[in-house]
C-alpha cells in the first residue's frame, strides 16, 4: 500500500492532546495506542507536503536531570514538538501533581514494536539510525520479519565524524522515511535532530536512545511488574552496571528532587 493510499484508510477518533509540566518539562498526555496513532496518521502526511519534520523526544528522569544541569541539551528538550512520558516516574508524577495526568508510559521501546504493525498496515516508512552495525542490521532484520509489508526506507550505524554528517543526511534524505529513527543517545540525539531538522527530508524524527538493542535482545527489558510500578530503571542497572549504575544512582534522587520542585507548575 503506498502513503497516498494509507491516507484514505479508516483510522479511530484521535485523542485530545494536552501536555502538562513534569520537573520543568511540559509533557505529553497522550497514551501509548494515542501516539503511535498521531505518527501512522501525520507522518506520510507532513513528508508529502514537505513541511519542517515533526520533532519527537522522550522524558525520563535522566532527561529531568539533563534539562536541569546541561543547557545545551535544555536548549534542544525546547525545540521539541512534542515530549513524550518514556519514563513512569514522569507518568507518576504527574498523577501526583496535576489535574491532567499522562494516560499511560509511552517507552520508546513500546512505541516503536507496537506501531510496527500499524506502519505496515497504512504504508508508513522507517529509517533506522543509530548503534553498531550489526545491532542495528538486525534489529532492521527482525522487525520486517515480524511485520510483513513493512517499508523500512533505510538503516545507518551511529558512529560519524562532524565531517561526515552531510553525507549522512544526504543518505536519509535519498531514502525520504516518513519516521525517521534516531537512536545515538543523550544528548547527541537531541543535538543532531535540531542542528538537522530544517535538512531532513522526513515527516518525524524520533529520538529512540538504545532502542535497536532492546528489540535484538542484547539489552534485557525488565519483568513487565517493575515497568508498571516504576522500577524499570533497577532492572536495567542490575543488568548493566558498568554502564547505567552511576547514572541512575546520580539522576534519579534529582529527578526526583525535580519534580518536588516543580510541583505546582
Amino acid at each position: 500500500m503506498s502513503a497516498e493510499q494509507a491516507l484514505h484508510q479508516p483510522f479511530p477518533p484521535a485523542e485530545q492532546e494536552r501536555t502538562v509540566m513534569v520537573g520543568g518539562i511540559p509533557v505529553s498526555t497522550l497514551s501509548l495506542d494515542a501516539l503511535i496513532d498521531k505518527m501512522v496518521r501525520d507522518a506520510p502526511l507532513r513528508r508529502m507536503l514537505k513541511q519542517p519534520p515533526l520533532l519527537v523526544f522522550d522524558c525520563n528522569g535522566q532527561g529531568l536531570s539533563m534539562n536541569a544541569t546541561d543547557a545545551q541539551f535544555r536548549a534542544d528538550l525546547a525545540q521539541a514538538d512534542l515530549v513524550h512520558a518514556d519514563g513512569q516516574i514522569v507518568v507518576m508524577a504527574s498523577r501526583w501533581f496535576s489535574s491532567t495526568p499522562i494516560a499511560d508510559r509511552s517507552s520508546t521501546t513500546d512505541m516503536f514494536i507496537d506501531s510496527l504493525p500499524h506502519a505496515a498496515e497504512h504504508g508508513v516508512s522507517y529509517y533506522l539510525l543509530g548503534g553498531e552495525d550489526q545491532v542495528n542490521a538486525e534489529c532492521a532484520r527482525r522487525i520486517t520479519q515480524a511485520a510483513p509489508g513493512l517499508t523500512l526506507a533505510g538503516r545507518r550505524h551511529g558512529f560519524w565524524t562532524a565531517e561526515e554528517e552531510d553525507a549522512v543526511i544526504d543518505e536519509i534524505n535519498a531514502a525520504a522515511p516518513d519516521v525517521l529513527w534516531v537512536g545515538t543517545g543523550k544528548p547527541r540525539e537531541q543535538a543532531f535532530c535540531v542542528r538537522n531538522r530544517d535538512r531532513i527530508k522526513a515527516g518525524w524524527i524520533v529520538t529512540c536512545g538504545g532502542l535497536y538493542n532492546y528489540v535484538t535482545g542484547d539489552y534485557p527489558r525488565a519483568p513487565m511488574w517493575m515497568q508498571k510500578s516504576g522500577l524499570e530503571w533497577l532492572h536495567r542497572m542490575a543488568t548493566r552496571p558498568r554502564q547505567l549504575a552511576w547514572r541512575y544512582i546520580t539522576t534519579n534522587p534529582h529527578a526526583l528532587w525535580l519534580i518536588w520542585k516543580h510541583r505546582h507548575g
